[in-house]
């Protein structure tokens, strides 16, 4: 009877350490991974509980073993949601200093949402009187529905946007020339996000330096600012490629040495920015290599029959010894051919598990209609208990799987992040408790859309109680009509309905959800051209994501675009084709090798922001919008040259990407060119922003504006 569940619970266990192994971060403490650990693996086991229940009601096979685990794994799951992992999540989201003063911090936080939610709580239970007034029934499980309503019905909805979106996204990303759109815009646009978080990482060293040189040594404050003094040490001495520059004071930065609470602001600020940054040098690297390898992919299958069915990376050494080319031509087989067959295959096996699900939601209503399949095939494996299981249990993953993916995706833009190795403590413990607020949800859902003889009920039903004694507001049955809102709701979704109307009301777009589909009409100039760099670099021996910093800071200047359906080659090489003409310049970065070297830099930086606290509040506003533009003394001769230089700039990016001007270098010389050069990023697009040769006759001073 339990088999099964007996079998599954060590894959269960292998899975969630790999899991953890592959997202979290080094830095994250063993309590926390313990705690993510146990609570995917109560969570998981809710999962995998499902299909032994249902082969114990089918059968009347009952017995106190899946009771006791339903209590074990769900009221587990219910404490850790509710209580430990908020609390842990708070003391490792306080930057306090001591043990106790983040614990403080955590339950004080915690009590506030508390009170919130349990002023919500206390309404519904008024209502609840108002509407119910002869209600008689289980109040645990009455409490139980209250608790898990609104899993079920955000769930649903979740649910049926991972039910479309997954197959649909799978489908369209085996295009290579689709995923290399997607994956040049992403480059871009994660090489500003990395420039952003550098420079944030970059301004709380300096306001760390700065606070720490204004507390004396007899000064209360002192214990403190030895122990970020300590960690911002600890912080460069671990990422010594880590080049500080671009920091910049902000309108409060200097208040951080008034007590020990403001302290640990700052302590809280530099740890944020450190994870940040790398983060996104993270997603930055894995987003490069996706690019890279795809062009390596499509050069490879263009080039099939020269190479001899071979695959040749540009990005890694060659193989050698006797079974390389066996490798090699293994490895063509792969990515070139079997892969992209397997995910059309794939794509349509997953499209057709949900077309069954959304029937079966869609058909909950009818009571005297079973058009669920997975209902039927259930019922018609007759005692073979293994076939039982493994048929409910292949659905309910999917759905876990369509609905996690949703719920990731939305908490990923807004609370937390799920970064390969770089996922922080806080986004591990906000995560986990996503997990498992969803996992019993997913579970009644679908026991709903398997009809079991005799309308029995299993033990997770009588034990998760009835929905609609939690809504009555909405009558009995709601439990059957939420599912079919769902239904609507993905069919619209489908035939994207809501971009349409959110399109036609353009003031609307605000509340656009972004997809890969926004990033698919072209390919982005600045990606390519990032790309090609790091080509290069790697070539060299350089590792992905050395020499991107200077570069991001110029994207806003860049005008040139390639519309859909052009070349991106010669677009590409149009591009650099410009920026060859001229002879590089040496920007190389050094690095900074002692604390000694950054406390001289961000004394000077300190120096000269209290030299300019005499100017205006406008000005200082100014010079902190424009990143790397160097503001003049006049401002009407400023702006007249900005005129000039945007119109010329625009003038002549139009020009060349109508081919009106002809390209000075073919696309092999300049591919060799990018290849060959040593200039860096931060060059090219200070070119980029100049106008053509011509220019360069009014003096060296002009030059400088520009």
């Amino acid at each position: 009877m339990l088999f099964f569940y007996f079998i599954s619970l060590p894959l269960t266990m292998g899975m969630v350490i790999l899991t953890l192994k592959y997202f979290s971060s080094p830095d994250v403490p063993n309590y926390v991974l313990f705690t993510v650990g146990y609570t995917w693996f109560c969570s998981f086991s809710i999962i995998i509980l499902v299909p032994a229940d249902i082969w114990t009601t089918i059968f009347g096979n009952y017995s106190g073993g899946i009771s006791f685990f339903w209590s074990l794994t769900y009221w587990s799951t219910f404490l850790l949601t509710w209580v430990v992992v908020p609390t842990i999540q708070g003391y490792e989201d306080a930057g306090d200093f001591t043990m106790v003063e983040r614990l403080k911090t955590s339950l004080h936080e915690n009590l506030v949402y508390y009170l919130c939610v349990g002023s919500i709580a206390l309404v519904g239970l008024i209502l609840f009187i108002i509407f119910s007034k002869n209600w008689s029934g289980d109040i645990l499980g009455f409490a139980m529905a209250c608790s898990n309503t609104f899993g079920l019905v955000t769930g649903a909805f979740l649910l049926g946007f991972g039910l479309s979106e997954i197959p649909k996204g799978i489908w369209k990303n085996v295009d290579w020339t689709f995923r290399h759109k997607v994956l040049s815009h992403k480059v871009a646009k994660m090489a500003v996000k990395l420039d952003d978080a550098h420079q944030e990482f970059s301004s709380a060293i300096v306001v760390a330096q700065a606070t720490l040189n204004q507390i004396t040594n007899h000064d209360p404050l002192r214990p403190y600012t030895n122990i970020i003094d300590n960690i911002l040490y600890q912080m460069l001495k671990e990422d010594p490629s880590f080049k500080p520059q671009g920091g910049r004071f902000g309108e409060n930065d200097m208040d951080y040495n008034t007590d020990h609470k403001s302290m640990a602001m700052l302590r809280r600020r530099l740890r944020i920015a450190r994870e940040e940054y790398c983060r996104y040098r993270s997603e930055y690297s894995s987003f490069v290599l996706e690019a890279l390898e795809l062009e390596d992919t499509v050069r490879n299958y263009e080039r099939r029959n020269i190479t001899g069915w071979k695959f040749v990376s540009s990005i890694k050494p060659e193989r050698t010894g006797k079974l390389g080319p066996s490798f090699d031509m293994m490895e063509f087989i792969w990515r070139c051919v079997v892969r992209k067959q397997l995910e059309k295959l794939l794509e349509i096996i997953l499209g057709c598990i949900s077309a069954a699900i959304l029937l079966a939601e869609a058909t909950i209503l009818p009571a005297g209609v079973d058009l669920s399949l997975f209902s039927i095939l259930i019922n018609s494996v007759g005692k073979q208990e293994m076939l039982v299981q493994v048929a409910a249990f292949v659905p309910l993953l999917y759905m876990c799987i369509c609905t996690y993916f949703s719920l990731f995706k939305i908490g990923m833009l807004m609370f937390y992040s799920l970064t390969p190795r770089q996922t922080s403590s806080v986004s591990l413990l906000m995560i986990c408790s996503m997990v498992a607020q969803y996992a019993p949800p997913i579970s009644y859902n679908f026991l709903n859309l398997i009809r079991i003889p005799d309308n029995r009920k299993t033990i997770f039903e009588k034990r998760m109680g009835n929905i609609d004694d939690a809504v009555p507001f909405f009558g009995k049955g709601f439990n059957k009509i939420y599912p079919l809102i769902m239904v609507i709701y993905t069919l619209l979704h489908v035939t994207n309905f809501f971009d349409r109307v959110i399109d036609y009301f353009g003031n609307w777009r605000i509340f656009k959800f972004q997809n890969q589909d926004d990033d698919a009409d072209g390919f982005d100039s600045s990606g390519l051209i990032i790309l090609q760099k790091e080509r290069a670099w790697l070539e060299r021996g350089h590792r992905v994501g050395e020499h991107i910093i200077p570069l991001a800071r110029n994207f806003s200047s860049m005008n040139v675009d390639i519309e859909p359906g052009s070349n991106n080659t010669q677009m590409a090489s149009a591009v650099i084709g410009t920026m060859s003409q001229f002879k590089p310049l040496n920007e190389e970065v050094q690095h900074v090798t002692s604390r000694e070297t950054i406390t001289k830099k961000h004394s000077s930086t300190r120096e000269h922001q209290n030299k300019q606290a005499s100017n205006t509040k406008s000005t200082l506003e100014e010079s902190t919008s424009f990143k790397s533009v160097m503001r003049p003394k006049s401002e009407k001769l400023s702006s007249t040259w900005e005129l000039m230089k945007s119109g010329l700039v625009n003038f002549k990016s139009i020009l060349e990407v109508n081919n009106y001007l002809p390209l000075r270098q073919t696309e092999e010389n300049t591919l060799s060119s990018i290849a060959s050069s040593s200039e860096s990023l931060d060059d090219i697009f200070q070119r980029l922003k100049r106008p053509t040769l011509d220019l360069r006759d009014y003096g060296a001073d002009n030059d400088r504006m520009f």
